[in-house]
């Protein structure tokens, strides 16, 4: 295999950290990127040997800077995993405009940020692996969440679309919907709402970012030419459909 360049976005913890420890030990050139903690990103440095880029994913020209900066010093990046996200959650009674934005930029404008910045690339290189990690709440909805259902469920939509334009470049388009994982952003969830979650799981338990990354890799694989446009769920049952 070529070896590739990859961009994961919101790559230094959870779910994004699970990737980008796979993606490498699977040969790629992995780039991880973050919005905040300078500190955490250098530990992550540090235990994984994975460089590390900050910028806000919301920002356009923050996505062109970095997306420059990264090409210079490891070449066209040809695999993006678009897994930056955050949570802003209240009912829509209570949910701001503000609220509203700050999830829509992080989790659904940041796709077409990045994917806009590095599909002339992958268009030169005929080749191009597009994964958006999307959520079982934007397939199934989730009280309290308008905004971030909103979003996941645009990031599958706008996924599809993509899948068609690429197809005929080498490029695929796929999306990954995980449901609830061990991670930071559900650990904030407090536990007698997240008890009553997992109970409506039916093995029983979280999920674990690894499980995810498995599918992500998967997704990146030069052989995985002919999946695209898909969705997979992992959410140990939650959700079928």
């Amino acid at each position: 295999m070529k070896k590739r360049t990859a961009i994961v976005t919101g790559g230094t913890r959870g779910i994004g950290r699970g990737i980008c420890e796979l993606l490498k030990a699977e040969g790629y050139d992995v780039v991880a990127g973050y919005a905040g903690n300078e500190a955490a990103a250098a530990k992550f440095t540090e235990d994984t040997g994975i460089e590390t880029h900050k910028w806000d994913v919301g920002d356009f020209d923050a996505c062109q800077a970095a997306i420059a900066a990264i090409s210079e010093t490891h070449g066209h990046p040809t695999v993006l995993v678009n897994n930056a996200g955050i949570t802003r959650d209240t009912t829509l009674k209570r949910m701001s405009y503000d609220d509203w934005m700050a999830v829509i930029q992080t989790n659904l404008t940041s796709v077409f940020n990045m994917c806009k910045g590095l599909w002339p690339h992958m268009l030169e290189e005929q080749f191009g692996r597009i994964v958006n990690i999307s959520s079982v709440n934007g397939q199934a909805g989730q009280y309290g969440q308008v905004n971030y259902c909103a979003a996941k469920a645009g990031v599958i939509g706008m996924t599809k679309a993509l899948a068609q334009e690429g197809a005929k470049f080498g490029i695929t388009a796929n999306t990954v919907a995980p449901g609830y994982v061990a991670t930071d952003m559900v650990a904030a969830v407090p536990q007698n709402i997240l008890d009553k979650i997992i109970a409506t799981i039916p093995v029983g338990r979280l999920g674990d970012s690894s499980e995810i990354a498995r599918a992500v890799w998967f997704l990146c694989r030069e052989d995985s030419k002919f999946i695209t446009g898909s969705t997979i769920s992992i959410n140990g049952g939650q959700h079928m459909y």
